[in-house]
């Protein structure tokens, strides 16, 4: 799953690096945690900008990060509850918020979580390797940011059809940037590209972020820990933990999900995609609007044994749902239902697979008939920073957005949605989806298929032997930092 072989002469050639870079590198335990970080990385840290290439801002890999741009430090998790005027439901339904990580998405954490395992065994030298980075969009901007900030050369790849703001920003970081064909929905040109470059390169190494369990523990143990903190902090009296929401993509945003199912078993975890793209509920394939979220496969490190429902979203309604939050006329309607302008200021935290989330989470408190002693978390994975061209493009096929557009989307595309095209999972419909991986991982990827069914036969065991692997990879951390020397007083 993760290996832990240390290979020496590389590690001695990292920690010199790392050394003649500056570069301290955080334990899981402080990405819980920030109260834990070094005074001496805190101090660093209040004059350093958000999205700044500084080694210090690996410290700002967590859900705790001061909401401002520039010097801030740390406080309590990051989150924002829609009211039921927004979402017509009584269940309530809070976010995790994402833009207040580096790069402004959270996707900074998991490529932290794949990188550093292999940088502190010495298994990824810096000094004679490239980090490949194969993405949809937002993880392999975290990537090339974590790379720059670890002194790595990256080579970041994503589909062609990605916003215009994410490839603009990965030029200025990324030693190298590839767009393959299609949008995304075409997963398999990425990792069409990733063997290429295996094949014709012998400096690349590749975190594959669908088959990383770098990702799955990243978001186990921080994501997780960040939901049972908001949990507690918005719970009342009799309130219930009632379940997550998250996209697929790569899936390793569901092992909070497998976190949280711990505390409380009876909760419920569903996993998103487009209806554009129906794989998980129809075994269906297509294109779709929905940046970042990729399809057309069922990813290595998804715990399917672990999953209750799929729920399809149509990707006019999240279309629809970035306008009405962030087009003038949009916040004027909302003003006019009588919603604080300090929540209406804050709904641009939501990009546009956050909307899809939301939209989730909508769905499954009408499916359940949820009340409002029913709690659903999810995440805003981004914000609209990355998505303004989008906004741009809509005006221009569509016209300019009036008072009757911000009505008509509020009423369709939130209050109307019904409880078509999910599904509550069986057995065998959980089985029918893990199926699925046998022919993206083990015909095309070369996995091992005892390995695919010991995910599903062995389940306990096998996810459950991930969430341990945090403390010895933080033990060496801790050894790698202490060999640099750079936390001496």
């Amino acid at each position: 799953m993760i290996d832990l072989t240390i290979n020496d002469a590389q590690l001695e050639r990292t920690v010199g690096r790392a050394r003649e870079r500056n570069i301290v590198v955080p334990t899981f335990e402080q990405m819980k945690d920030p109260g834990k970080i070094p005074m001496k990385v805190r101090e660093k840290l209040k004059t350093v900008g958000l999205w700044d290439v500084d080694p210090a801002n690996l410290f700002r890999v967590t859900w705790k990060n001061e909401p401002v741009p520039s010097g801030g430090l740390f406080g309590g998790v990051n989150f924002l509850e829609l009211p039921g005027e927004i979402t017509g439901v009584d269940a309530r339904v809070v976010a995790l918020v994402g833009k207040w990580f580096p790069t402004g998405s959270h996707k900074v954490g998991p490529t932290l979580g794949c990188l550093v395992p292999r940088l502190v065994t010495g298994q990824f030298d810096p000094t004679a390797q490239k980090a490949v980075w194969p993405s949809t969009g937002n993880y392999c901007r975290g990537g090339a940011y974590n790379s720059q900030l670890l002194a790595c050369d990256s080579i970041a790849i994503l589909p062609e059809g990605m916003s215009r703001e994410r490839f603009e920003w990965l030029k200025t970081v990324a030693g190298e940037v590839i767009a393959t064909p299609g949008s995304e929905s075409n997963v398999k040109e990425i990792f069409d590209k990733t063997w290429e470059l295996r094949r014709t390169r012998d400096d690349v190494v590749v975190f594959n972020q669908f088959e990383e369990f770098g990702n799955y523990l990243w978001h186990h143990e921080v994501t997780g820990s960040a939901l049972e903190e908001a949990f507690s902090n918005v719970a009342k009296p009799g309130d219930r933990f009632f379940g997550v929401t998250f996209t697929s993509g790569s899936a390793g945003t569901l092992a909070a999900g497998d976190h949280m199912k711990k505390i409380f078993p009876a909760s419920k975890i569903a996993v998103g995609e487009a209806l554009q793209c129906p794989t998980l509920l129809l075994n269906g394939f297509g294109a779709h609007r929905i940046e970042g979220i990729g399809d057309k496969h069922v990813p290595w490190i998804h715990n399917v044994r672990n999953t209750d429902m799929v729920i399809d979203v149509d990707d006019a309604d999240c279309m629809a749902l970035i306008r009405l939050f962030n087009e003038p006329a949009g916040r004027g309607y909302l003003e006019s239902r009588k919603l604080p302008r300090e929540l209406i200021d804050q709904l641009p935290l939501m990009g546009i697979s956050s909307a899809a989330n939301v939209i989730m989470a909508i769905k499954m408190a009408k499916y359940y008939e949820l009340t409002a002693k029913d709690i659903i978390f999810t995440v805003f994975t981004d914000s609209m920073e990355l998505y303004g061209s989008r906004l741009r493009e809509m005006e221009e096929s569509f016209g300019v957005y009036g008072p009757v557009d911000a009505a008509v989307d509020h009423h369709r595309s939130i209050l109307g949605l019904g409880t078509d095209w999910m599904k509550e999972l069986s057995y065998y419909d959980r089985r029918g989806i893990h199926n699925l991986k046998y022919y993206t991982w083990i015909e095309q990827q070369g996995r091992d298929l005892e390995e695919l069914n010991a995910q599903w036969y062995q389940a306990d065991e096998y996810w459950g032997g991930i969430p341990p692997l945090a403390d010895r990879i933080d033990e060496k951390i801790r050894d790698f930092n202490r060999r640099t020397g750079l936390l001496e007083p």
